[in-house]
């Protein structure tokens, strides 16, 4: 029943969005493997390794980049498989990279009240987070990867 609600709310949308819904769908899939890869064959198509892009707003992008945002966390809830940070961030790059706007892709670490090391990722593009921006502030940035278009 759940289901056929969902999927009636999906018809419901203009082709815009579900243009937009199926896409992220797709990249969020390829991320997904591409977390299987080793990091090392991956990183170099992350972008510039240790550089960021610049904080400027670019006004003309800020219906696009809130769009692909909200693409990214909607559909990451109804994968079949784990989109948790470093998936919604890589799937929303390549959004962006297709849309000719640059991001920086942040990765990093911190540790638990327990003691346990823990990694997350969150993706700027200007001055707005994509992904990840909930929690960001208790991680340590490790690596950082600057996608110039």
């Amino acid at each position: 029943m759940a289901l056929i609600k969902k999927l009636r709310t999906f018809l419901s949308f203009d082709w815009k969005t579900k243009s937009l819904l199926l896409e992220s769908y797709l990249y969020l899939g390829w991320s997904r493997y591409l977390k299987s890869v080793p990091f090392s064959k991956v990183a170099p198509t992350l972008g510039n390794h240790m550089e960021e892009t610049t904080f400027t707003l670019n006004s003309s992008n800020k219906e696009v980049l809130a769009s692909v945002s909200q693409a990214i966390h909607t559909m990451s809830r109804y994968t079949f498989w784990e989109s948790q940070c470093l998936v919604k961030a890589i799937a929303a790059m390549k959004m962006l990279e297709k849309r000719q706007i640059e991001s920086t892709l942040y990765l990093g670490t911190a540790r638990e009240k327990t003691g346990e090391l823990v990694a997350h990722a969150w993706l700027r593009s200007g001055p707005f987070y994509i992904t990840g921006a909930e929690v960001m502030e208790r991680f340590t940035v490790v690596s950082k990867f600057a996608k110039r278009v």
